[in-house]
């Protein structure tokens, strides 16, 4: 069945979204049948337009008529599954919605959006939750639960540069502490404010940690003012995918405890997968759909990410107890391999929508 991918964000594009529908093209496992229409080069959305989306309708309207679609998968329920609703009303597709967590919450955000989105996911064949948070609201908004599925992203192993690795353990560890790492944009949600507020408590109890943080984003200013004082905080700023995959190399344990402001939660976390295959323990913020990513006591320890007391104490056990945090990240690797692999994500979706 020929599918169609339609998306605001796909590769160069960066983020988990992204990430999500390069390996479900990647993975297809009928890969000549699978297409996708993406806002990389801005034409589906125009700002100066009403209603906005008006480009989409066209630019959908002529792909499934070339390319003879049969089904299109919507990667944002606002404001493509309008667009996508509207053209299944005239023709012969059907259609399935991917929810990730703020696409869905924002369509939750006032009446008239909560009545459209209840419209398209209605009319959907499927609804495919990345997490099982999100399928957990959409069941309280749906009739047909049977509809929801829930398909996790994936993970592949990496291939690390051990030259890099190796310059920076030269360069940024030399005395060889322990490193927490987090990586991610620089927003609120994250959590790292509240482990930049619980540093004094944890440096009494574990003088030798080093906390590297990489990303950057609107948040960074008010972190690095939180931090100033701090010797054993250090901003590394954006870096690429080879050298994010040797800090996790190099780091101890991993940390990122996100958490819910006003409906933007973390819809899954890949990094802490990421982070997993590199061996790597994490701590995660209780929120969203975190729990899909990180089991905790098992692959990481997962905390209230609104008490600092929780933080330091998970914070102080992972960076003095080699063992646990070695015994965590081990599992995690495991875990990773078993339960997250591409193939086996990608192949659920195809199989519901093929009715297989």
């Amino acid at each position: 069945m020929k599918t169609l991918i339609f998306t605001l964000e796909y590769p160069p594009f960066k983020g988990g979204i992204a990430n999500y529908y390069e390996n479900l093209v990647k993975f297809w496992p009928e890969h000549s049948e699978i297409f996708v229409l993406n806002n990389n080069e801005n034409k589906l959305i125009n700002k100066w337009l009403l209603p906005k989306w008006l480009p989409a309708f066209f630019a959908l309207s002529h792909e499934i008529s070339e390319k003879k679609i049969e089904h299109v998968i919507v990667g944002h329920i606002l404001p493509l599954g309008t667009v996508t609703y509207l053209i299944s009303r005239y023709k012969k597709i059907s259609y399935s919605v991917v929810l990730h967590g703020m696409d869905f919450a924002f369509s939750q955000k006032s009446w008239r959006k909560k009545i459209l989105a209840k419209l398209i996911l209605k009319n959907a064949k499927q609804i495919i939750c990345s997490n099982s948070h999100v399928a957990y609201l959409v069941k309280n908004e749906i009739s047909d639960q049977k509809k929801i599925i829930v398909a996790n992203p994936g993970i592949e192993k990496q291939l690390v540069n051990e030259s890099l690795v190796d310059d920076i353990r030269k360069k940024f560890n030399p005395e060889n502490k322990t490193i927490m790492l987090s990586v991610s944009r620089l927003v609120k949600r994250k959590g790292y404010d509240k482990i930049i507020e619980s540093m004094p408590a944890i440096i009494k109890h574990a003088p030798n940690l080093l906390y590297y943080i990489i990303g950057d984003g609107p948040d960074r200013k008010y972190l690095e003012e939180k931090a100033t004082g701090m010797n054993n905080i250090f901003f590394l700023g954006k870096l690429n995918d080879e050298e994010k995959f040797a800090w996790l190399e190099v780091c101890d344990f991993f940390a990122m405890p996100s958490r819910d402001i006003e409906g933007d939660f973390e819809g899954f976390g890949i990094v802490y997968l990421e982070a997993a295959i590199a061996h790597k323990a994490s701590l995660a913020g209780e929120s969203g759909g975190v729990k899909d990513a990180v089991q905790g006591g098992i692959t990481g320890i997962l905390i209230n990410p609104l008490d600092k007391r929780k933080i330091t104490d998970a914070i102080i056990k992972l960076a003095t107890e080699k063992e646990t945090r070695e015994m965590l990240g081990n599992n995690a690797f495991m875990r990773a391999e078993k339960d997250f692999r591409w193939p086996d994500k990608i192949g659920k979706i195809f199989k519901a929508i093929n009715n297989i």
